[in-house]
């Protein structure tokens, strides 16, 4: 067999990179052939992550052959994934959120799990094989958990990822609430990005009934730094919505500090959104207190109203 290929969705995030790093050192360190590749380039917050503990970026994943050997890290779902996914043989699968538009031809490890983050996984894993967890990959896994969590802010959060973290800022020595904001931040600034890059950096797609989602979600410590730049952002969403056909495109942007979102609303099915959270688009926009996981509170109350 040839090496495993382990990557996690396109447009990746902090977790979908580090998992894929952890979970190749895990493959690794059991006696496998396994490299952990990426599926796009890295953002600033991941970046940081990566250079804090010493780690390089994966590589970006070429082209994906039939029967070729995979783990995918932080997805199952087949749009989210590599291109020829389907002709892949799938080993293995870690990960926490739902499933759909996934199938397999051969039996495989499938371990999802209701946590926050796939590194609070992962974190497990370790344990279970009795591996011992090096200070670079106790941080990528911290660094993930404090992502996808938002330092513990979100909704997504359990006991486990607290209980993760706390051990693992241990062995990784580092202050978690110092590092996390410094971590956050790091990924907040959005002013040197093209509008095609702010819609794009952390953006999904998901099938809704019969109609095609786009969400697309950005962490801010400054709301209005983005939508000053509102014409041009809508006009590269609108772009998207004709060239990909999405019956609905919504852009999160959520402020890391205050715990709440500022949502646009685009396309033939915008109304979802209103429906959605009980709310009335003002010019496409509205705000949605107390929302900022995309996972927990966006996607299965768009899901519902679109049904």
């Amino acid at each position: 067999m040839s090496a495993v290929k382990i990557f996690g969705h396109q447009n990746p995030d902090t977790d979908t990179i580090t998992s894929a790093i952890v979970a190749a050192d895990i493959e690794s360190r059991l006696g496998r052939d396994a490299k952990a590749f990426r599926l796009g380039e890295i953002n600033a917050e991941t970046k940081y992550a990566l250079e804090y503990f010493g780690a390089a970026s994966p590589e970006a994943l070429g082209t994906l052959d039939a029967g070729d050997p995979v783990i995918l890290i932080d997805h199952n779902e087949f749009q989210q994934s590599a291109d020829n996914i389907e002709k892949a043989e799938i080993l293995k699968v870690f990960d926490h959120h739902r499933i759909a538009n996934f199938h397999t031809e051969s039996p495989l490890y499938y371990r999802a799990e209701p946590v926050g983050c796939t590194a609070t996984i992962l974190n497990k894993v370790y344990k279970e094989n009795g591996l011992e967890i090096t200070k670079e990959m106790a941080g990528l896994m911290l660094s993930a958990i404090i992502s996808d969590t938002l330092l513990f802010k979100s909704p997504t959060t359990t006991e486990e990822d607290i209980d993760a973290a706390s051990e693992l800022k241990e062995v990784a020595g580092v202050d978690l609430e110092a590092y996390g904001i410094d971590m956050l931040k790091a990924g907040a600034s959005t002013r040197d990005k093209s509008a095609e890059e702010l819609i794009t950096g952390d953006a999904k797609s998901f099938d809704m009934g019969v109609k095609t989602t786009r969400i697309a979600q950005i962490n801010v410590v400054d709301v209005d730094e983005v939508f000053e730049r509102r014409e041009e952002i809508e006009a590269a969403i609108n772009n998207q919505i004709e060239t990909d056909g999405y019956d609905l495109f919504v852009l999160v942007v959520t402020d890391i500090l205050k715990s709440d979102s500022k949502v646009l609303s685009l396309g033939k099915e915008s109304g979802a959104v209103e429906k959605a959270f009980d709310v009335a688009l003002d010019d496409n926009t509205a705000v949605l207190e107390g929302v900022v996981s995309r996972k927990k509170q966006v996607v299965p109350n768009i899901t519902k109203a679109l049904s």
